[in-house]
């Protein structure tokens, strides 16, 4: 039996895709979650992976994130992609799904800091805080989001302030360094 020409090129397509492999783990937006750790991983810390507030974050119900086409893993690969606009429509589905997943607000607010919602994105940290407390990584975030802003003072406020949490991030210090190359140019910030 012969296949329409249309179905063979699909057919042939989907045999090409399935060779290809994507890593939904470490490589995710905010690194693993705390059920992908293994006891090995327990002593690493997201912030030194990643440089982002993630998974150290509760998520009582351990389910959010656990299915790969969940809304928070597509909202993830669809951010690593530069698809900003997608990613916060998943984020937001994913807040509206499990309101105290600080993970997901914390992508949402990342989200809408590259679309320059940055009202929206303060909002959303104002979230995850609420939730998490103001841990180093969620005010690295924040004040990235400032000097994305221009926001220069509260900028170096909110980034000391995690440093000050935590001393020996390298995410933090590239940040507070990032800070200091801007105020010396008095350029804002270029996002990718």
């Amino acid at each position: 039996m012969r296949l329409p020409r249309g179905l063979t090129a699909a057919l042939a397509g989907l045999l090409l895709l399935s060779g290809c492999e994507t890593s939904t783990k470490l490589g995710d937006l905010f690194g693993p979650k705390v059920s992908d750790k293994t006891p090995d991983d327990t002593t690493a810390s997201v912030a030194e992976t990643t440089g982002s507030a993630g998974p150290g974050a509760p998520n009582p119900s351990g389910l959010l994130g656990s299915d790969p086409y969940d809304d928070l893993n597509t909202g993830k690969k669809l951010y690593r992609s530069a698809n900003f606009g997608l990613a916060e429509r998943h984020f937001r589905r994913a807040v509206e799904a499990r309101p105290r997943d600080a993970e997901a607000w914390i992508g949402l607010a990342a989200c809408y800091d590259q679309l320059q919602r940055f009202e929206l994105a303060d909002r959303a940290y104002g979230q995850a805080i609420a939730i998490t407390g103001p841990t180093p990584e969620v005010l690295n975030n924040k004040g990235y989001s400032y000097l994305l802003r221009g926001d220069y003072p509260r900028a170096r406020t909110t980034l000391l302030e995690a440093r000050a949490k935590d001393p020996n991030n390298p995410y933090i210090q590239s940040n507070l360094e990032l800070l200091e190359k801007s105020l010396r140019k008095r350029k804002g910030v270029q996002q990718n």
